[in-house]
């Protein structure tokens, strides 16, 4: 495949590991942290972590959306649209599949009866609202800044059109804020950072300086090809080995400096700082997430239907929560692969295409230790 066959060169891959096994040393850890579920499945599916040499670990952290949503959040999703009469919920494919209250899910209540849809995109559900006038349509919008400018455009679309029966259950999240918690907490014990990609393609480099002056902590912003995540582990190594504290692009053909300005401005326009939210495993969180503006509270759901805080505990036995702070492996989960499966999730982390569990699964649960370059 022409463009991306570049990016999964094996001889290049290879030469690039041997880089790195010459250039780490051998009286320290290396833990590095990709704070996006797609690099930790491009590790996984393209057997990267096999070419590291064992004192380098990759550390999975908070980057996948659906993983960080707590569950209280999908209850009351799931309670609005059971109680409500006239009212359809959409969301994306991944959040239908997650446990909520009493092992409940999104999927399961659409098998009840409840009016829940699938969609692909915000586009789809503001077209769900043009064709059924008579009933309510509720946005379920998640996601980190990647996901938040077609939110937005939905909301100013709707508000254009002056749609009546169009509402957004907002619970879009920021990644710097997140960052800077698992940082400042400590308790991964990080070296360095493979920073998102397409995060970091509305945000630009710019928006990681601060957190990484503040915590002396090196970051290089990753692609998710395999080159692209060998590169960039090889930059991290080399500023590790040099003291060096700073924001690196390895994805500078997607990734710029300032990022996309009409997307932020976009943004800008139809949300603001949400002072408290919660995060499942980091807990709650300051100006760590988004909400509408007053302007466009219209079609806000929160406000329109005076939804519910519900507060859920995890799963017993499911360690997702430590898995999100980078302390813990997905195989360290007594759950993971027997009463915990793709087919049978009762983590976040399974369910999502983009979660670490399911990267175990998928591509390390028969993974043996292969001999190092």
């Amino acid at each position: 495949m022409k463009y991306v066959d570049e990016f999964r060169d094996g001889n290049k891959a290879r030469k690039i590991a041997e880089l790195i096994q010459a250039e780490v040393r051998s009286d320290r850890q290396y833990r590095l942290m990709e704070f996006c579920g797609g690099h930790t499945h491009a590790i996984f599916r393209f057997g990267i972590i096999d070419l590291m040499p064992k004192n380098l670990q990759f550390i999975h952290g908070p980057g996948c959306p659906v993983c960080v949503l707590p569950a209280g959040r999908i209850e009351a999703a799931i309670k609005l649209v059971e109680n409500s009469e006239n009212l359809i919920l959409c969301t994306y494919a991944d959040l239908m599949r997650v446990p909520a209250g009493k092992r409940d899910s999104l999927n399961r209540a659409k098998a009840h009866g409840a009016d829940i849809r699938m969609i692909y995109s915000s586009t789809d559900a503001l077209n769900i609202a043009r064709h059924n006038p008579e009933k309510q349509v509720v946005f379920f919008a998640i996601g980190f800044e990647t996901t938040t400018p077609p939110t937005a455009a939905a909301i100013k679309i709707a508000h254009q059109e002056g749609l009546k029966n169009f509402t957004v259950f907002c619970n879009h999240v920021e990644t710097p804020p997140a960052m800077a918690h698992i940082l400042s907490s400590g308790e991964a014990h990080l070296d360095g950072i493979l920073g998102p990609s397409h995060v970091s393609t509305i945000i630009g480099s710019h928006a990681y300086t601060e957190c990484c002056k503040q915590y002396f902590m090196p970051l290089v912003i990753a692609g998710f090809e395999p080159l692209d995540v060998i590169q960039s582990t090889l930059l991290l190594v080399r500023q590790i080995n040099e003291r060096r504290f700073e924001v690196e692009n390895q994805y500078r053909r997607a990734v710029t400096e300032s990022g996309n300005k009409k997307a932020q401005a976009l943004m800008s326009e139809i949300f603001e700082q949400r002072p408290l939210f919660e995060w499942r495993g980091l807990g709650e969180l300051e100006n760590s997430a988004i909400q509408i503006k007053n302007k466009f509270a219209d079609f806000d759901a929160e406000k329109r239907f005076a939804i519910e805080h519900i507060e859920i505990a995890d799963i017993k036995g499911c360690i997702c929560p430590a898995v999100l702070r980078g302390v813990s492996n997905p195989n360290e989960c007594k759950l993971f692969g027997a009463a915990c499966t793709p087919e049978d999730p009762k983590g976040a982390c399974m369910v999502s295409s983009e979660g670490a569990c399911a990267a175990y699964y998928s591509y390390g649960r028969y993974r043996t230790e292969v001999t190092n370059l």
